[in-house]
């Protein structure tokens, strides 16, 4: 099984490896950390002039929640209706009863997955990003899921495989012209989780976006189920790879399936570099919106 490594922009030019996994040994698990979801309603403030992502929830000055459904540079949530949905925060908003994605949908989806992808991993990382799979339409949040369960399912072998096998692999993901370093150590930094985050400044920019200090302890990312999906996510919702949008801004804005794997894999598999990879990845996603009970929608392939 190949897997592939998150590339930042930073990386975009280093050489692609063949990355493969194994289980972590069971030696190396350690106590849960950062994995509860947050509490309901402790979002920000809405500031006029701030950029907002889609996904983001914000208290107006009323006192009344509000999601953005549309990136904007801090429009009225009460005038532009457009921009933001009304966020019911007394129900918890996103948590597992919400997922458009089953616990039952996702054991027929991964029947043969490693005990360290749980599904209660998966659902306590969803409060890091609450727009995930709940952006749009009923069919448009199952299609976003289903994707981003796919191109997981391509990555993992079926979620079965969490860290690169290749040691000598190691060493190469530490770039040391970043001030920071590699303090865990030079081949601290390998491949590891759901979308396989790799190199120092992967685990920088994810860890301080996830308020989890991933630079010193990238460990947790194999240790960790909740942290590990929350990597996953992060990449997903922030990051564009070698595409030009993130995936998820591919989904719910329908640019099609294709769009995901340009995001994180790029001409190593589109625009003919390895068209057997890419209907790997379509045909898990059209399993999986066949088990979520919804259509494909167009543009599956890059």
């Amino acid at each position: 099984m190949t897997g592939k490594r998150i590339r930042a922009a930073l990386a975009a030019a280093a050489a692609v490896c063949a990355l493969l996994f194994v289980m972590p040994m069971a030696s190396a698990s350690a106590a849960p950390t950062d994995t509860t979801p947050r509490a309901a309603c402790t979002y920000p403030d809405w500031v006029a002039g701030k950029w907002y992502v889609a996904g983001d929830i914000v208290r107006y000055t009323d006192g009344k929640y509000y999601r953005a459904e549309h990136d904007n540079p801090g429009y009225d949530p009460t005038i532009s209706t457009w921009y933001w949905d009304p966020y019911d925060c007394g129900s918890g908003g996103q948590n597992p009863a919400g997922f458009v994605v089953s616990e039952a949908q996702f054991n027929q989806m991964f029947p043969n997955r490693n005990s360290f992808y749980t599904y209660q991993g998966l659902t306590a990382a969803l409060s890091a990003y609450p727009g995930f799979a709940n952006t749009g339409s009923d069919t448009v949040k199952k299609q976003e899921a289903a994707a981003f369960l796919a191109n997981v399912s391509h990555e993992t072998g079926g979620l079965v495989y969490i860290v690169e096998q290749n040691q000598a692999n190691y060493p190469h993901y530490c770039d040391w012209n970043q001030p920071y370093g590699c303090p865990a150590g030079q081949a601290a930094y390998y491949g590891r989780g759901p979308i396989q985050l790799s190199w120092n400044f992967n685990y920088k920019a994810a860890g301080d976006a996830l308020g989890i200090d991933l630079l010193n302890n990238p460990y947790l990312v194999e240790r960790d189920a909740a942290v590990s999906w929350k990597t996953a996510l992060w990449y997903w919702n922030t990051q564009t790879g070698p595409g030009t949008m993130t995936p998820h801004n591919a989904m719910v804005n329908q640019r099609g399936f294709g769009e995901t794997i340009r995001s994180i894999n790029g001409s190593i598999e589109c625009n003919g570099g390895n068209p057997g990879q890419v209907q790997s990845r379509i045909d898990s996603y059209q399993r999986f919106v066949q088990i979520l009970g919804t259509t494909p929608g167009s543009n599956l392939g890059c």
